[in-house]
């Protein structure tokens, strides 16, 4: 059995999100997301390692913006990513969106 690798509290979410690779870019939809990282479910070819590009679109429709590294692809359905930058204003954004989804939310928590 593997470890599970994530350290931040992770809530389920269906938001948009674009996203750029070193061979294919696409759009996507964002289902598991957590401080540090998310579920990136697209079709496309990434490699593990591989940074990318990733848009992600909040209900306030404030664009986040983030470099990213592929740690695990599941092919033609989506990849996970960590995130490795972005702004500061685009991770407290990020933080506080999570935040409120996982404390008013209890049903998006993903375990």
């Amino acid at each position: 059995m593997t470890k599970d690798r994530r350290s931040a509290p992770r809530v389920r979410v269906n938001l948009q999100a674009r996203w750029e690779g070193v061979v294919t870019n696409g759009k996507a939809t964002i289902t598991d997301l957590s401080r540090n990282g998310c579920f990136v479910l697209s079709g496309g070819e990434v490699k593990v390692r591989e940074l990318v590009w990733l848009e992600i679109e909040l209900p306030s429709l404030h664009l986040l913006h983030f470099w990213a590294e592929v740690v695990d692809e599941a092919s033609d359905i989506g990849f996970a990513v960590k995130f490795n930058s972005c702004s500061e204003e685009d991770q407290q954004l990020l933080t506080n969106y999570v935040d409120h989804v996982f404390t008013s939310e209890p049903t998006k928590r993903s375990e």
